[in-house]
């Protein structure tokens, strides 16, 4: 993703503060929980409430930037700053005890230690559990930051003993203006209007992967997906891009069927004056070919190859079967 600045984020600006206030006034837990996607800077801001913890010159709006430790923090390297991310798709126990015999060393700026643990709901069951001594007794001026995308996948003894920071994240509009103070938004059409790009925030990821996708051609190439799918599902045939997609861009495809399906059945639950709403147990259906959609997403991270086009085909013709 882009290398925005917490600064850029504005959505992270009130929980930013809470904390540097609840830090400056001393009223800090030893174990902090942000419940904050990656897609939304959550790693971003567990950062930068380490800089906090470790500022020699904290001020009452966050770090100075200009102290010893601000500028090693910048550099990347302080040396009591440890950072645990997922080995694969687990934290593996070996990184959290090798993490918590650090945490027992003399900090070597005379400060802080400060851990921070990126996607916390990967934390295997033995990674979890060698975590919690630490969590009861972390020692003096240890501090651990886990960042999670979710946690209720976090095992409720390790979240009963962090402190949760508030947060409340942005709306769809909040995302389009922060996205046009960027100068990301497609250009507006003949009549002065843009169209909503948020559409597809559950495909990318969040709005830090939506502006990293409308600054390549990675959002057309989705729009496109949304266009042929709705095209197909009405002629019954495979058009344009879903006759070449590759299977690097299979699941974006599938992805973006998913949104359309719901979206279909969304629509057809309300009586227009030209035509009755869908059939309950039709949109029953559709929703379980969106579900079945969902399902192949998520097989084919592991499957090692995909007949795309008989794929797509495969769906074209259950829509139609369903809908005629």
């Amino acid at each position: 993703m882009s290398d925005y600045q917490i600064d850029q984020l504005p959505w992270l600006a009130e929980p930013h503060q809470r904390f540097v206030d609840q830090h400056y006034r001393g009223k800090t837990s030893h174990a902090h929980l942000f419940n904050i996607d990656k897609a939304l800077g959550g790693d971003k801001l567990a950062k930068a409430a380490a800089q906090t913890i470790l500022c020699q010159q904290l001020t009452p709006v966050g770090a100075c930037g200009q102290c010893k430790s601000c500028l090693l923090l910048a550099a990347g390297n302080h040396p009591d700053l440890y950072i645990i991310e997922p080995d694969g798709n687990q934290i593996k126990v070996d990184q959290i005890r090798q993490l918590c015999q650090k945490l027992t060393q003399t900090a070597q700026q005379g400060g802080a230690r400060v851990a921070i643990i990126v996607d916390a709901e990967r934390l295997n069951l033995a990674a979890a559990n060698a975590l919690l001594k630490t969590l009861e007794e972390p020692g003096d001026d240890v501090v651990l930051i886990l960042q999670t995308n979710t946690s209720a996948q976090l095992l409720a003894t390790i979240t009963s003993r962090c402190q949760t920071l508030k947060f409340i994240g942005p709306t769809k509009l909040d995302i389009q203006h922060w996205l046009a103070a960027q100068q990301l938004l497609p250009a507006a059409n003949a009549e002065g209007k843009t169209h909503d790009v948020t559409w597809c925030l559950s495909v990318v990821g969040g709005p830090l992967a939506l502006a990293n996708s409308l600054s390549s051609q990675h959002y057309q190439q989705l729009l496109t997906f949304r266009q042929d799918w709705a095209h197909s599902l009405k002629t019954g045939h495979l058009s344009a891009s879903l006759l070449k997609v590759s299977e690097q861009q299979i699941v974006d495809a599938l992805n973006v069927l998913y949104l359309y399906l719901r979206q279909y059945v969304l629509k057809s639950s309300r009586v227009k004056a030209d035509r009755q709403p869908l059939n309950p147990l039709v949109q029953a259906k559709v929703i379980d070919l969106g579900g079945q959609v969902m399902k192949m997403c998520h097989k084919l991270e592991t499957m090692p190859s995909v007949n795309t086009q008989a794929l797509c085909q495969q769906y074209v013709l259950a829509f139609r079967k369903l809908t005629n």
